[in-house]
């Protein structure tokens, strides 16, 4: 299960490809290519093209795939005062991010390997070996303000337009529910990370981090404590090198700035996690 995912991709932007609309259909899922837009409508199915979908729908969408995560891909933690711990962070952060309107969940994987990972509509997910691997709060508080970055921006969104392009599977009435969540899914599992995406994603994550009142350097010193490793951890494998990742940060944050903040209480952390240990 070390192959869970990682980061992910810009929203639902405007699609015409060869006078193709990419669009989200919600309703009975179909084989095949999709039916013709007017077939879909006698059938009383709504469409949604990706540029017009609400946060609404979205959140829809990222709850179905969340069902088919944890129902089929992955068993969650299910220790409550972790659990609690972490949405605090984590709702601490959302509130704070540049798209703080949607709700947030944010979940616990029970895996030994070093992730997290977002797909849609404010879903955020840590493993417990992630959490292990930090040292304080401010450090899982980055890694969860990164992944909510991926959220703000859409990207697994942009990334199904795109992937939904290459494999043919647009059409003028878009994609049936059935196939949306499963390439969501898919992406989410095993969607390699564009540079752009993942520097994107530590931009308005170290935002988000020091408007919530965490120390922005935490971000970097995990990042560090990580490609100090002997063996490239899971939460790393497809993002851009982590030196560049590094001295992007650098220039970002404030030097002066950047040990100003909460969360670097090593002996807080460790007794808020202690059912891991």
């Amino acid at each position: 299960m070390s192959n869970i995912p990682r980061s992910h991709r810009p929203w639902f932007y405007p699609l015409i490809t060869s006078s193709v609309t990419i669009g989200v259909v919600v309703g009975a899922p179909q084989s095949a290519p999709a039916a013709p837009l007017w077939e879909l409508l006698l059938r009383g199915a709504q469409v949604y093209q990706l540029y017009n979908v609400s946060d609404k729908e979205e959140v829809q969408l990222g709850k179905q795939i969340n069902q088919q995560l944890i129902g089929e891909q992955f068993q969650l933690y299910n220790n409550v005062r972790v659990n609690n711990y972490v949405d605090r962070i984590g709702q601490r952060l959302a509130k704070n991010s540049t798209r703080p309107d949607i709700p947030y969940t944010f979940q616990v994987v029970k895996d030994d390997s070093i992730n997290a990972f977002a797909t849609a509509g404010g879903y955020v997910y840590v493993t417990t070996g992630l959490l292990k691997a930090a040292d304080n709060e401010a450090q899982l508080a980055g890694v969860l303000a990164h992944e909510i970055g991926h959220i703000t921006e859409r990207h697994l969104i942009e990334q199904m337009r795109e992937t939904a392009i290459a494999r043919g599977l647009a059409s003028a009435a878009g994609l049936d529910e059935s196939t949306a969540v499963q390439l969501g899914v898919e992406l989410a599992l095993r969607r390699p990370n564009s540079r752009s995406d993942e520097f994107q994603a530590d931009a308005r994550g170290v935002q988000t981090l020091g408007k919530a009142g965490y120390a922005q350097v935490a971000m970097i010193n995990f990042l560090e404590k990580l490609r100090s490793q002997r063996s490239v951890p899971t939460f790393l494998s497809t993002h851009p090198a982590t030196g560049d990742r590094i001295a992007r940060l650098e220039k970002i944050i404030d030097s002066q700035q950047a040990n100003r903040g909460q969360g670097l209480n090593e002996s807080y952390y460790q007794a808020q996690t202690q059912p891991l240990n």
